[in-house]
């Protein structure tokens, strides 16, 4: 099943933890501490790989987690950085933050792109020895990885787009101008997903077509296939709008091309002044006169026409030319230039204000800062609470105790960790 469309979640690996070590050798009196800092964790990273080609494997697997660092060692050893995971898609997909809508990445190119990074790593308590600090018996914890839902949307990577109604003759087109092989019958809807098809003009000229299936009036309410393809050809220089000029099934010619180009309008009014190219296929079916009045119409409109038979290939070669001579004119395929990230308020990073309340005597402390603070403390050493305790101050914490009406002696908890007041 083609799928152009997935909704994952992606988390980086989180930072290993610094470690709480001292030297140990003989002969060697107090070594002092020699904690090593812990590993990075891996990021999630995504990279356009040719070998796919839809979104299909996003279906099955919605979780992509990469690896955490490891813990850092005895003789000031750090830990092992976790891998980064390398998530592969089509190229042509593009990478929206799924809670923002923020479009984050185009890859087209060959650049990989870091969707999430991986939580730093710690530092051992080798950092922390001072001259009356000696045996420091904490260390910092790693942070954690980086983790949010991403949206995929797969917009292929073509330079001519085949528009019209179904059973006009888009996939007969396609299957005698390249080595594309898509199904070819003579019922709607036969072609269920885009098909590309690369055609070669003359020595060392080439282009990529692709036939968009399910474009009929009233798509864009829904109607047969809906809009559900037409996000492939926004990257289409060129659109070659093919067009049953006998009206074989009862309707009219110069009725189909408007309807399309209507419900291309509707989908994005950029289409609507995309260079467009008409051809007119099932001549053979046609009378001149016919043929003629269509052509009229449409070259009053500003466009060019091409007659084709294309079940027998009889006029397709002038019309691929022209495609040729039209694409080196135009600009290269289009990419989608990133949306800036928001960039994080700097009174915010430093914030360190705390929420101070009071419950039956006891004075509870909250803080979104204060956990990974903790997570480095030891609470059973004694230079471990000093450090705490230092911490508290700086940030103003003690402070906003005494404004709250904390006394000596009072009990303060901050996260199920209860100590005594002491100004």
């Amino acid at each position: 099943m083609f799928t152009d469309t997935a909704v994952i979640k992606v988390r980086a690996g989180d930072g290993g933890n610094g470690a709480v070590t001292f030297h140990r050798e003989k002969y060697v009196a107090s070594g002092g501490p020699d904690g090593g800092d812990g590993g990075r964790g891996g990021s999630v990273v995504f990279v356009a790989d040719d070998g796919v080609n839809t979104l299909s494997d996003f279906r099955y697997r919605r979780k992509y987690i990469a690896e955490n660092g490891q813990n850092g060692g005895h003789k000031r050893c750090s830990g092992k950085t976790g891998p980064d995971l390398i998530v592969k898609v089509p190229r042509g997909t593009l990478l929206y933050d799924q809670q923002t809508g923020r479009l984050m990445a185009d890859l087209s190119g060959d650049e990989p792109f870091v969707a999430a990074k991986g939580g730093r790593g710690g530092w051992g308590n080798s950092h922390f020895a001072t001259a009356t600090r000696q045996t420091p018996r904490f260390a910092k914890p790693g942070t954690p990885g980086e983790a949010l839902d991403i949206r995929l949307e797969l917009k292929l990577l073509a330079d001519v787009g085949l528009v019209g109604f179904p059973n006009v003759g888009k996939s007969s087109l396609l299957s005698v101008v390249s080595e594309a092989k898509p199904q070819v019958a003579d019922y709607h809807f036969t072609t269920l997903s885009p098909v590309l098809g690369v055609v070669r003009v003359g020595e060392g000229t080439s282009f990529v077509m692709a036939d968009i299936p399910g474009i009929i009036e009233g798509a864009s309410e829904g109607v047969g296939l809906g809009h559900e393809f037409l996000r492939h050809i926004e990257r289409c220089r060129l659109l070659v709008h093919l067009v049953d000029v006998a009206g074989s099934e009862g309707r009219d010619p110069l009725e189909d091309f408007e309807a399309i180009n209507k419900e291309l309008e509707a989908f994005n009014p950029e289409l609507a002044s995309r260079p467009m190219i008409v051809a007119g296929n099932k001549c053979d079916l046609a009378s001149d006169e016919q043929v003629e009045a269509f052509a009229a119409a449409v070259r009053g409109r500003g466009y060019e026409f091409f007659p084709l038979m294309a079940a027998i290939a009889h006029g397709t070669e002038p019309l691929m030319n022209r495609c040729a001579a039209l694409l080196s004119e135009l600009p290269p395929i289009r990419s989608y230039e990133p949306e800036p990230e928001a960039r994080p308020d700097p009174d915010a990073l430093r914030d360190r204000s705390v929420t101070v309340t009071v419950h039956e005597g006891v004075y509870f402390v909250e803080g979104d800062w204060l956990l990974q603070v903790m997570r480095g403390v030891n609470f059973g050493d004694y230079e471990s609470l000093q450090y705490f305790e230092r911490v508290l101050r700086a940030a103003g914490v003690i402070d906003a105790l005494e404004k709250a009406g904390a006394t000596e002696g009072d009990t303060v908890s901050i996260y199920d960790f209860e100590f005594d007041f002491v100004v």
